[in-house]
């Protein structure tokens, strides 16, 4: 089986500690984190996700607004550069706990935050990656590796 990631997500999930929209949202968010952690494959795609649907059934949901979509073209060309691969609708992505320091470590030095720019739950994931990631649900990296040095892009 594989979870459905818009691209944006992938920096949103560096920083999940549990809040969100609705309960529903919260409680969909965290089965995710749990299958990511285990290692789960990524399959990215345009527009909503499985994070998304908890929202899908709210009336007027954010997921398909323009603002939304160009979060996923930064995010997408962001981690792409990181990653050394081109992140875009179809790709499959399985993240190690490396990868994914790697991505808090960048997202921390502000190097991979451009789709985060005008998003409601940016302070709150600024105090997070401040905080060194602690409490984050998804994959919490080893606090050693956070401290290694990776070389800016």
């Amino acid at each position: 089986m594989t979870i459905r990631l818009r691209p944006h997500h992938l920096l949103c999930m560096l920083t999940y500690i549990g809040k969100g929209y609705s309960p529903a949202f919260v409680h969909n968010y965290d089965a995710i984190a749990a299958r990511i952690s285990a290692g789960e494959a990524l399959d990215v795609v345009d527009g909503p996700d499985d994070i998304c649907r908890p929202l899908l059934e709210t009336p007027n949901p954010h997921c398909f607004n323009d603002s939304v979509i160009a979060r996923d073209r930064r995010a997408a060309a962001d981690v792409s550069a990181l990653l050394g691969c081109d992140i875009h609708a179809g790709v499959r992505l399985v993240l190690d706990a490396a990868e994914i320091a790697l991505l808090r470590t960048h997202f921390a030095a502000g190097g991979i935050r451009a789709a985060c720019t005008g998003c409601e739950w940016s302070g709150l994931c600024d105090g997070i990656a401040a905080d060194g990631f602690r409490a984050v649900r998804v994959a919490p990296a080893d606090p050693q590796d956070l401290g290694k040095q990776v070389p800016s892009l």
